[in-house]
């Protein structure tokens, strides 16, 4: 897994509340058992037409937010059914970073276990992020998990609250299995002894 620790990035606004795993990747895109190839079909409905052409009013498909690495959203986001795909398919089209008032929480612990940083504002606060950044025409914004703080291109900060064990994960890059591996010693010295 790849260590979250600082991101400096275009942030793209998607003011949409209840954003469930299906419009994030639809299941008929859900057949493939790796997490590569889904960031094609993320927001697939919202991206695309009915002809299979990009929207050129959707966010993702407008320059700079198509390599956008953070994505400020609305409440509730990834909420719905609990397809791990969901997280693939945004981390496989590049987001690192979702900020919202609130996440679903399967989606939440999902996101944890793949590297990508979840961060919860205030409604308000996302509302005026999602403003500032579009104001200031999608400069990059920095993410600094360390310093659990925002840096806007106006200079202003916005300081985060995460908990201290997956700011821990995310840091040191470590998944379920890189995890248990640390403690590889201890395991073999109980399976020796038992």
């Amino acid at each position: 897994m790849q260590k979250f620790v600082r991101v400096r990035a275009v942030a793209a606004a998607l003011p949409l509340a209840n954003v469930d795993t299906d419009m994030i990747i639809p299941a008929h895109y859900m057949k493939a058992l790796t997490r590569t190839g889904l960031g094609q079909h993320l927001f697939r409905e919202l991206r695309y037409g009915a002809d299979g052409r990009e929207r050129a009013d959707f966010i993702l498909n407008r320059p700079p937010c198509r390599n956008a690495q953070i994505l400020i959203a609305d409440r509730n986001f990834g909420c719905g059914s609990s397809r791990e795909h969901a997280v693939w398919a945004l981390a496989d089209f590049g987001i690192r970073c979702v900020i919202a008032p609130s996440f679903g929480d399967i989606f939440a612990s999902n996101a944890r276990k793949n590297g990508l940083l979840l961060i919860r504002l205030p409604d308000d606060v996302c509302a005026a992020l999602r403003r500032e950044v579009e104001d200031a025409q999608y400069a990059p914004v920095e993410i600094d998990l360390a310093e659990q703080q925002i840096r806007l291109a106006s200079g202003r900060t916005i300081d985060f609250a995460i908990d201290a064990g997956d700011r821990r994960i995310l840091m040191e890059g470590l998944d379920d299995i890189a995890r248990t591996l640390r403690h590889v010693d201890a395991i073999a010295r109980f399976e020796a002894a038992r």
